[in-house]
C-alpha cells in the first residue's frame, strides 16, 4: 500500500485514499476489477450497462463483500430501466453513481437526495455546465485519446475549458497511465485522474490473456478511431475485424446490428419493447438517426466477444491511445502504488520557482 497520499477535492468528496479513478468498462469492470481497484485506494466504477438488473444487484452485493472501501456504479441514464438502478444504488448503500450520458435534473435530485455522489461524464465544456447547473457534485471529462466512444479534442484543451467553467471537481480521463500524468492533471486544476485502458491492463482485470496480449503488443498507431461499430466515433484497437468492418457496405452493417441486437436482447433478458425505448431515447439524446440506433446494438456484443469469450477475431477492442505506452500487467494494488510514487517523485524534481 502506497504511503504517498495528495489530498484533492476528489478524495474528499468520495472518501478514496487517491484521486485515481477505475472507469466503468462494459463486460471489464466487474466485482473483481472494482473491488480491487477500490481496496488500492482508487475508485472503483462497477459497469451496469451490460448487466441485467437482478445481475447488477448482485454484483453490487459482491463488490461489498470484498472491500469496505467506497465505489461506484456507471449507469445509462437513457436507459428504460435507470430508475430501477438507481433504487437499487440506493438500496445496497453504494457511495457514487457515474453516467456515461448526462442524466436529469430529477434523477440526480433523486440520487443527492440520498446521499449518493453524482459523476456524470462528458465531452465538452457546456455538457459539464449544464450538469454542474443541475446539482452535479463532479464530472469526468474526457479528451479525444480516451478509448470507446470519444470526442475530437484533445484532453489538454478540453480540461482547461471545464476547470475553468465549473465550480465542481473535474477528474480527468484520456491519456492517463502513470503519475506524470496526475501531476500534469493536477496542474490544469483537475481533481484526480480516470484511467479505463490501464485498469484493463492489470492481473486484476478478467479480460481474457489473449486479448491482453493483444494490447500490450499494440503500438500508439495501431489504436484507431472508426465509425464503422455502431455509427459513432468509437478508439479501439485497429484489427483485421475493423478493417474488414471498414470495407463492409450499410446493408452488412445494417444486417449484422439487427444479429447482435437479437443476441443482446438475449444476454440482457431486455425485452423488444424495452430495447425500442431505450433506442428512442438514444436517438432522442444524440441526435441520431434510426440507422445509427440500430447500429449502435453492435456494441456490447462486439465487445463482449473480445473482453469476455476472448474472441479477438470476432469481437472488437475500445482502447485509449496509452495502450500504446503499456507494457505491463501490474496488479491494481502495484498499480496505484506506482502512480502515486511517481507523482511524488515528478513533484519532488520540478524546479522550484526563485
Amino acid at each position: 500500500m502506497s504511503d504517498t497520499t495528495i489530498s484533492t477535492p476528489l478524495t474528499a468528496l468520495v472518501g478514496v485514499r487517491h484521486p485515481i479513478v477505475q472507469t466503468g468498462m462494459g463486460w471489464v469492470a466487474g466485482p473483481r476489477l472494482v473491488s480491487a481497484a477500490a481496496n488500492a485506494g482508487a475508485l472503483g466504477i462497477l459497469a451496469s450497462a451490460t448487466m441485467s438488473v437482478e445481475q447488477l444487484r448482485s454484483a453490487v452485493r459482491e463488490v461489498a463483500s470484498r472491500t469496505d472501501a467506497p465505489f461506484g456504479v456507471n449507469l445509462r441514464a437513457d436507459a428504460g430501466d435507470a430508475a430501477e438502478r438507481v433504487r437499487i444504488i440506493i438500496d445496497e448503500g453504494v457511495r457514487v453513481a457515474s453516467f456515461a450520458l448526462a442524466p436529469s435534473r430529477e434523477l440526480i435530485a433523486r440520487l443527492k437526495d440520498a446521499g449518493v455522489v453524482v459523476i456524470p461524464s462528458i465531452g465538452a465544456r457546456r455538457h459539464a455546465e449544464k450538469v454542474a447547473a443541475w446539482g452535479a457534485d463532479a464530472v469526468v471529462v474526457q479528451g479525444g485519446e480516451g478509448g470507446g466512444h470519444t470526442g475530437g479534442v484533445a484532453t489538454t484543451v478540453l480540461l482547461p475549458q471545464v476547470v475553468d467553467a465549473v465550480g465542481i471537481p473535474v477528474i480527468a480521463a484520456g491519456g492517463f497511465h502513470d503519475g506524470r500524468g496526475l501531476v500534469a492533471a493536477l496542474s490544469y486544476g483537475a481533481a484526480g485522474i480516470a484511467m479505463g485502458t490501464r485498469f484493463l491492463l492489470t492481473s486484476d482485470s478478467t479480460v481474457p490473456d489473449a486479448v491482453k496480449a493483444r494490447y500490450l503488443a499494440a503500438a500508439v498507431g495501431d489504436v484507431t478511431v472508426t465509425t464503422k461499430v455502431d455509427g459513432l466515433p468509437h478508439r479501439m484497437l485497429r484489427s483485421e475485424l475493423v478493417d474488414a468492418l471498414e470495407r463492409s457496405g450499410r446493408a452488412a452493417s445494417l444486417l449484422r446490428a439487427v444479429r447482435h441486437a437479437a443476441a443482446f436482447r438475449r444476454e440482457s433478458g431486455t425485452s423488444w419493447s424495452r430495447m425500442v425505448r431505450d433506442g428512442v431515447a438514444m436517438k432522442h439524446g444524440k441526435e441520431l438517426t434510426w440507422s445509427q440506433v440500430l447500429l449502435a446494438a453492435n456494441t456490447p456484443m462486439m465487445l463482449k466477444a473480445s473482453m469476455v469469450d476472448g474472441r479477438t477475431d470476432a469481437g472488437v477492442m475500445a482502447s485509449g491511445q496509452v495502450a500504446g505506452l503499456i507494457d505491463d500487467l501490474p496488479s491494481c494494488a502495484e498499480l496505484v502504488d506506482r502512480v502515486m510514487a511517481e507523482a511524488a517523485a515528478t513533484l519532488r524534481a520540478l524546479p522550484r520557482a526563485s
